[in-house]
C-alpha cells in the first residue's frame, strides 16, 4: 500500500491508499523539529485506534518545507523499508510538462495539483488553492503547467492585520451578514471575505482573458467552500486534490496499482 504525504507550510497530511481508495487520512501541524520516530509513534497510534491494518510498501512525499523532508525520508526507510519518491527530485518524473522560465523552481504542491487537475478534468484549467498562500495555477490544454499567480493566504492576511495594528483583534474568517460592518470584527471579516472573493474573480477573469479561451476553475483547500458561498466562484471543488495527485505521480513512476 501507498503512504502519500503532503507537507505544507502549516499542515502535513498523511493518507493511506490501497490502489482504489483512501483507507484513512490524517492531518498534523508541520514542525521541522519532529523526528522520524515521533512521526511513526503518531501514525501507528492512529492506525491502531482506527483498526487499520495496512502493509505500507511505498511512500511518496510532496513538501514545501525542505527541512521536513529529511525526517520523512528517515521515517520511510526506517519503519517501512522503502526509499520514498519525493516530488521535485530528479528521480521523480511527472506525467506533465513544466513550461516556465529557465531556472524557475515551482513548488511541489503546485506541480502535484497540476497533475491531479489534469487527471480529473483534462486541460485548460485554473486551480485555486487556499493554503498558507492563495495560489492560482494555470494548466494548458495538454496538461502542462504554464505558470500562475501567488497571493497572501487568507489566514496569513488576517494574522498580519492583527499583528500590525495593535487595536485590531484576531478574528476568524467567515461570511459576514452584511458588507458594511457596524463593529470592528464585522468590518475585518467583511474586508477579508469580500476582498478575497473579488481577488479570486478578478484574477481568474484576467487569466481567461489573457489565455483567450474558456477555462474551468477548480478549487481546493479548506476555505474554498466558504468563499463559494458568495456565488459560483469555481466549477469544481476537490478537497483531496493534492493527495490524489500524489497517487497519480506514484503510479506514473512505478506502474503500481497500490
Amino acid at each position: 500500500m501507498l503512504l502519500a504525504i503532503d507537507c505544507g507550510n502549516t499542515n502535513t497530511v498523511f493518507s493511506i491508499w490501497d490502489g482504489t481508495r483512501f483507507l484513512a487520512t490524517w492531518r498534523t501541524s508541520t514542525e521541522h523539529q519532529r523526528t522520524a520516530d515521533q512521526y511513526y509513534v503518531w501514525l501507528s497510534t492512529l492506525m491502531e485506534f482506527q483498526k487499520i491494518e495496512a502493509d505500507i510498501t511505498d511512500v511518496i512525499i510532496s513538501s514545501t518545507v525542505p527541512r521536513v523532508v529529511f525526517n520523512l525520508r528517515v521515517l520511510s526507510d526506517r519503519y517501512f523499508g522503502t526509499r520514498p519518491l519525493v516530488v521535485g527530485r530528479p528521480d521523480c518524473a511527472l506525467p506533465v510538462e513544466v513550461r516556465v522560465d529557465a531556472g524557475t523552481a515551482v513548488g511541489p504542491d503546485r506541480l502535484v495539483n497540476t497533475v491531479a487537475g489534469h487527471h480529473l478534468f483534462g486541460g485548460d484549467l485554473i486551480v485555486v488553492d487556499f493554503g498558507t498562500a492563495t495560489t492560482f495555477d494555470v494548466i494548458d490544454s495538454d496538461g502542462a503547467y504554464v505558470g500562475g499567480v501567488i497571493a497572501p493566504g487568507v489566514n496569513l492576511s488576517l494574522e498580519a492585520l492583527h499583528q500590525a495594528a495593535a487595536a485590531l483583534p484576531h478574528v476568524d474568517v467567515t461570511r459576514p451578514q452584511k458588507v458594511v460592518g457596524t463593529n470592528t470584527v464585522a468590518c475585518m471579516q467583511s474586508g477579508v471575505f469580500w476582498g478575497y472573493v473579488g481577488l479570486v474573480r478578478e484574477i481568474c477573469a484576467r487569466i481567461k482573458e489573457e489565455r483567450g479561451r474558456a477555462m474551468k476553475v477548480i478549487s481546493t483547500g479548506g476555505l474554498a467552500p466558504l468563499f463559494n458561498q458568495a456565488g459560483e466562484l469555481y466549477d469544481e471543488w476537490v478537497d483531496d486534490l493534492t493527495i490524489h495527485g500524489l497517487t497519480v505521480i506514484h503510479k506514473y513512476n512505478t506502474g503500481a496499482t497500490a
